[in-house]
């Protein structure tokens, strides 16, 4: 399936999948629409991780994102959090408890 991009007032809905392929041509629909814009993904079906990260630079410029499906949220929320914030994998062993000392110390 590939994607279709309805331009309505303001609001561009997408229907299908939203691939990195698709992105100048949506960059290019944004631009010609009158602000503010809205992105309605109602019926998206598929995205990727490149179309995730365009979808939250969109809503970093205030672009409105609506309808999203709760898979791509999801996904564009914890893309958003900075890859320090993410919990570190232990290494294997004695797991470190209070007064004892580990490894590293």
């Amino acid at each position: 399936m590939t994607l279709r991009i309805d331009p309505v007032q303001g609001r561009i809905r997408f229907s299908g999948e939203l691939r990195s392929e698709h992105l100048d041509q949506v960059k290019a629909e944004i631009e010609r629409c009158a602000s503010p814009v809205v992105l309605d993904l109602e019926e998206l079906d598929l995205v990727d991780i490149e179309a995730i990260q365009f979808l939250n630079e969109c809503e970093a410029k205030g672009i409105s994102v609506q309808q999203c499906s709760p898979f791509i949220r999801t996904w564009m929320s914890r893309d958003r959090k900075p890859t320090a914030a993410r919990p570190h994998k232990r290494k294997k062993g004695r797991a470190g408890l209070e007064g004892e000392q580990g490894e590293d110390e």
